[in-house]
């Protein structure tokens, strides 16, 4: 066996060493398991890492290809996965003490299409609890910490995803986005990030948080390492019924299909007093360069944007409110020691499984479907929602693809929001909106702070429209070295 330096090194450059038999899927899967053992425990983004099945994969792979089978287009590409995925006999617990020791029976649908592709899961990557948040801090299990300064968040609730890839813990990883959860730490922690349309990628073996908004999907260093996950993840899946029968694109194809013709729109409501300004000069200097390799600005306005977080907040909570209602202590995971009544079981169950904000999103899940509140709050939410997505079909009939800042300040401290729900909200006032729409959006690092810290630039499409995004995402990348960046290892 022979240590491969993986630091920095593509998904797709991995992938064809495997195959080209530069190096064998082994040796990759050992340099991974080495990193993952001395900088984890500094960083936190792994809750379960299971070394042995990847080394038995990995051997699986290396056979194949020794054989002349063709392993897949992932073949020995070390992943990871967000906690939230169901794996067959692997502990997945969705960041919540209140799922400790649960072990699915099933695979999901994602993971399961990943492997079959021959990749190979290295573990399940920390995450805020349910899905919940917006710095990796609402984690049961401890917070995650940004590889480019240990003191500030990733990002979340997929920060554990988003800080492996950027610290090189693996080559690729998959995460969830409900309202931002892959975008908002794909800019925080300089990788690139995609929310597919709603229905492109299978929700089956994902556990619900607001199942309207789910959105699973994929990071990695470069704009072709996403379009190659994202080719073997999207597709029909009959066991998810909001999937869309329709046939996946040819992503790592768009990435270098040039600018000619592209019309990128540019809303004027994402820019706005509260900005970061070297955030704002950063997306306004990525614009411009796009503009410069031929694609054409078009000023365009989402007027009910300004409505988009408190919307989001609405709809999340109550469909919150609703699937987090089976965690009960009766069927798997967390059971209160000292009920002796069914009414003590349900609730200390839930009292001592769910963290601060589960609990504070399920309150106010429970309260806007009321009766007395239905038609006031999520009857009104929904319908936003609608003048929301019109907003995105109006902006599309003149542009192809939109560009915003991801989030509105570089990652903050840890720490530094806790006490503050709603600042911790706006953290994602750019990245709802696309959500509630359904519509795909990717961030892509687009420049750092003077105090190195990444900034992201958010591309967004209309219903189907990823290749579009992958065009622009791909021809910036060219022109750009952001990419390249790492942070160093901590000490």
């Amino acid at each position: 066996m022979s240590f491969v330096s993986v630091t920095g090194i593509s998904l797709t450059d991995l992938g064809a060493g495997v195959r080209s038999r530069k190096w064998k899927a082994r040796d990759l899967v050992e340099s991974y398991l080495d990193r993952i053992g001395r900088l984890n425990q500094k960083i936190g983004c792994y809750l379960l890492v299971d070394a042995e099945g990847a080394r038995n994969r990995a051997d699986q792979v290396d056979s194949d290809i020794a054989s002349g089978r063709d392993p897949g287009p992932l073949a020995g590409v070390p992943l990871g996965l967000k906690d939230i995925f169901a794996t067959r006999g692997i502990e997945t617990t969705a960041g919540s003490k209140i799922l400790r020791g649960f072990i699915p029976p099933y695979e999901s649908t994602v993971s399961a299409r990943l492997m079959a592709a021959g990749g190979i899961c290295l573990g399940k990557l920390n995450m805020d609890e349910f899905a919940m948040g917006s710095s990796n801090e609402n984690s049961a299990f401890g917070p995650v910490r940004n590889p480019w300064d240990l003191q500030r968040v990733p990002g979340g609730s997929s920060g554990g995803s988003a800080a492996a890839v950027a610290a090189s813990l693996c080559a690729g990883s998959l995460g969830t986005d409900t309202g931002g959860s892959i975008r908002q730490p794909a800019a925080l922690c300089g990788v690139v990030g995609m929310k597919p349309t709603y229905g492109r990628v299978s929700r089956y073996g994902v556990i619900a948080f607001a199942s309207s908004l789910d959105h699973p999907g994929p990071f990695g260093r470069t704009v072709e390492d996403v379009a190659a996950l994202l080719e073997v993840i999207a597709g029909h899946d009959p066991y998810d019924a909001t999937s869309i029968p329709q046939p996946v694109g040819r992503y790592r194809q768009a990435c270098t299909a040039g600018l000619s013709g592209m019309r990128l729109g540019v809303p004027q409501e994402y820019f706005q007093a509260g900005m970061d300004p070297e955030v704002e000069a950063a997306v306004r200097e990525a614009i411009d360069e796009i503009a410069r390799v031929g694609a054409q600005i078009v000023p365009v306005s989402l007027p009910h944007t300004r409505y988009a977080i408190a919307t989001y907040y609405l709809v999340c909570t109550a469909e919150a409110s609703s699937n987090l209602a089976r965690y009960d202590g009766i069927r798997y995971g967390h059971r209160a020691a000292s009920a002796s009544s069914l009414d003590e079981l349900y609730t200390q169950t839930r009292g001592e499984g769910f963290g601060a904000e589960p609990k504070r999103r399920i309150i106010l899940g429970t309260y806007v479907l009321r009766s007395g509140y239905y038609d006031a709050y999520y009857g009104k939410a929904l319908r936003v929602r609608r003048k929301i997505a019109d907003d995105f079909s109006a902006a599309f009939a003149q542009c192809d693809v939109l560009a915003t800042p991801t989030s509105p300040t570089p990652a903050f401290k840890l720490g530094e929001r806790q006490a503050d729900p709603l600042q911790m909200y706006l953290a994602d006032i750019y990245t709802v909106a696309p959500a509630l729409a359904g519509v795909p959006a990717m961030s892509q690092c687009c420049g750092f702070t003077k105090g190195g810290l990444p900034i992201g630039l958010q591309l967004i499409g209309p219903p189907l429209g990823e290749e579009s995004i992958f065009r622009v995402a791909g021809e910036y990348q060219r022109r750009t070295d952001w990419h390249k960046r790492l942070p160093e290892d901590p000490s």
